[in-house]
């Protein structure tokens, strides 16, 4: 399965970057009453579809950043049944196995997850925007009136217009006709990424040529060259003009909160991902972001995206990827499906070459391994990413393996159960239970999909993967075992072989 997002290092990054600008609001506003309305699958569908606009929570009890998320849900929730028109907010329990379908039906793979339901839930939107009480009201607000605000004075733009974030703008002699209704419906389909704007007086705004009559889009950032114009209307090409524009050449990564939108965009590229780490105080830092930028560049449009990491923000990238501090000034590419590649102590003349390689295949790929345990005599062994290939898939036996961190409460649970189910196999040589830790070693996002922990996985003797979805206990582990093993194995088949030249040498001597 191809991934677009590294999910450990893009939570990272919202970690590092989450802040707000509102004003808190006071505890006395949020009274003792439950302002956000509970559904599931017995009412969901009654009450959805009387709403023009919804907000639905899709949640699991036992999750922790859905616990810490309720409080200030609840909050939004009162401030914004005063809003005018009032905005509804609601959750589902999609842990309950009566509203699992619910939660497929809106994509809901992780917790919790926040959808933005429109038209009587005929159009679905992912919710984009904080998680503290402030923030959700301020970004539901934006999100229930127009996709477009029309801009008519000076004062407006400046509102809206800042140089700390992206808007869009377009300017129209009259809003009406193809060009117009183009724009408004990309901005329909963008609202939960970026805000927009249109006007007939492109005076009124900040920064361009003010004399444009239109019909233009111009897209204002705070970075670069400031400002973009086309004039291409086709949706597609408005979509594409935008999400290209609206990426710095480099992307900075430091403590700056401002910058936080952008490392969420680079996360989210599909474009392989070069990293470049150094200490940003260091005074060989400046030599190394201009040669870095210069081959940004040169390599613009050609599925790199670029981004500049300062040491001190990084401790959390470094622990994801696997490096130390002492490989610093290094570069890392991350392409899509989760390979990598690394240059460690680099100096600013070796960017260009480097990066060269890695287009023209010369890199080999860069593999994030714990080492190979020296002893592995305990019940449960011990698989890293560099014995994964021959532990699970070349010892011709039936494996189950979990995929754990060890920070999870959920695997601290299953470790004594799966000790004792390891126990009951010690003198079964055709089973063997196994664990990797997955924040310490890479796994193959095309053969395991692991999007929480514990994750585990059953392979057969013959060669059969399937992702174990049974109780997590010893009897229900060992029935799943026993029901999917191949009883006979590579060991079995080898006696077998043994046994018969046996038996042919014997007619031989008869």
């Amino acid at each position: 399965m191809a991934i677009r997002v590294s999910i450990c290092f893009f939570l990272f990054a919202l970690t590092i970057f989450a802040s707000s600008s509102f004003t808190r609001i006071s505890a006395e506003e949020a009274e003792s009453k439950e302002f956000v309305l509970t559904l599931d699958h017995t009412n969901f569908s009654d009450i959805v579809s009387k709403q023009d606009f919804i907000v639905v929570e899709f949640y699991a009890p036992w999750c922790g950043h859905c616990k810490k998320l309720a409080p200030e849900y609840e909050k939004a929730a009162s401030v914004l049944s005063s809003h005018d028109p009032p905005i509804t907010l609601a959750k589902v329990d999609a842990n309950e196995e009566v509203n699992k379908e619910l939660a497929t039906e809106f994509e809901v793979k992780g917790f919790p997850t926040i959808k933005i339901l429109r038209n009587g839930g005929k159009h679905a939107q992912e919710y984009k925007g904080p998680r503290d009480a402030d923030g959700i009201v301020a970004y539901l607000k934006k999100q229930s009136g127009p996709a477009s605000a029309e801009i008519k004075s000076v004062e407006d733009a400046t509102s809206l217009i800042d140089d700390k974030k992206i808007f869009i703008v377009g300017v129209f002699p009259k809003f009406s006709g193809e060009e117009f209704e183009n724009f408004t419906a990309l901005a329909e389909k963008l609202r939960s990424e970026y805000e927009f704007g249109h006007t007939s007086d492109a005076k009124l705004l900040p920064r361009g040529e003010s004399s444009v009559t239109g019909p233009i889009v111009r897209l204002f950032k705070p970075f670069d060259e400031l400002f973009v114009d086309s004039q291409d209307f086709h949706v597609d090409a408005l979509e594409k003009f935008v999400e290209e524009s609206s990426l710095p050449v480099v992307t900075v990564f430091n403590s700056d909160p401002n910058n936080h939108p952008f490392v969420v965009k680079f996360f989210n590229s599909p474009n392989a991902k070069a990293m470049l780490f150094l200490n940003f105080s260091n005074e060989v830092a400046d030599p190394f972001q201009s040669k870095y930028r210069e081959v940004a560049e040169q390599f613009k449009g050609e599925g790199i995206s670029f981004l500049i990491g300062d040491l001190d923000a990084s401790q959390g990238a470094f622990q994801y990827f696997g490096l130390s501090e002492d490989q610093v000034p290094l570069i890392i590419i991350q392409k899509d499906n989760g390979q990598k590649y690394l240059k460690p102590n680099l100096e600013p003349d070796h960017i260009a070459p480097w990066v060269k390689a890695y287009k023209d295949g010369e890199v080999p790929a860069y593999k994030k391994s714990e080492p190979i345990p020296e002893s592995n005599n305990e019940p449960v062994k011990v698989v890293v990413a560099d014995t994964l290939q021959d532990i699970v898939f070349n010892s011709g036996k039936n494996v189950l393996i979990e995929f754990y961190a060890p920070w999870c409460g959920h695997c601290k649970k299953l470790a004594p159960i799966l000790d004792e189910v390891a126990v009951s196999y010690e003198n079964d040589a055709a089973v063997v239970i196994a664990k990797l830790d997955a924040t310490a070693n890479d796994i193959p996002s095309d053969t395991f999909d692991v999007k929480g922990y514990p994750t585990l996985y059953f392979k057969s003797a013959n060669g059969d993967l399937l992702q174990y979805d049974g109780d997590r206990t010893k009897e229900g582990i060992i029935e799943y075992i026993e029901k999917n093993r191949d009883k006979t194995t590579s060991q079995d088949k080898t006696t077998s072989e043994d046994k018969t030249r046996s038996q042919d040498a014997s007619k031989d001597e008869l």
